[in-house]
């Protein structure tokens, strides 16, 4: 490669609850720019999560659900010989955790409720319970490896 590697910004804990991945989930759910936007429709669909599941703290529940429907593996495409092959990979940590936010944000934003805070809090109930559009997406995703684990010989 011609340049060197972009440094990783460093993020500043969340004001609620003092944690650097829920800062990274709100800088993906934020639109135009607009973070305490954000921030209230991500600390809002955590209340109405608090009140669905009494019994739970929000947080670890949200946290839960985030690793629910967080990848393992992904197939990437190759192409050998004329032919288009799909080899699965394990993910680095990192993009695991990127792909889990972005999945769980898109499914919730495709949900049918009626503000984006219990589109999300809905989100994260049916990511907990291992259910769910993010979810289903993860299965989908490792259903996929599983199914072209005879091609991994072509990893590069």
């Amino acid at each position: 490669m011609r340049k060197s590697r972009a440094k990783k910004r460093v993020l500043l804990p969340d004001p609620k609850f003092s944690d650097k991945l829920v800062t990274r989930f709100v800088n993906n759910l934020m639109l135009d720019g607009k973070k305490s936007t954000a921030f209230d429709i991500f600390y809002g669909a955590l209340e109405i999560v608090n009140e669905k599941l009494e019994e739970e703290d929000c947080l670890a529940v949200w946290k839960k659900a985030l690793t629910n429907v967080t990848p393992g593996v992904e197939v990437r495409s190759r192409r050998i010989g004329g032919a288009t092959f799909q080899i699965p990979q394990p993910i680095r940590d990192d993009r695991k955790i990127s792909m889990g936010m972005k999945w769980m944000i898109s499914a919730a934003r495709k949900r049918n409720e009626k503000t984006m805070a219990q589109k999300l809090a809905a989100e994260v109930m049916a990511g907990f319970k291992e259910e769910g559009a993010a979810f289903k997406k993860k299965e989908d995703t490792h259903r996929m490896a599983d199914a072209n684990k005879a091609f991994s010989h072509f990893r590069f």
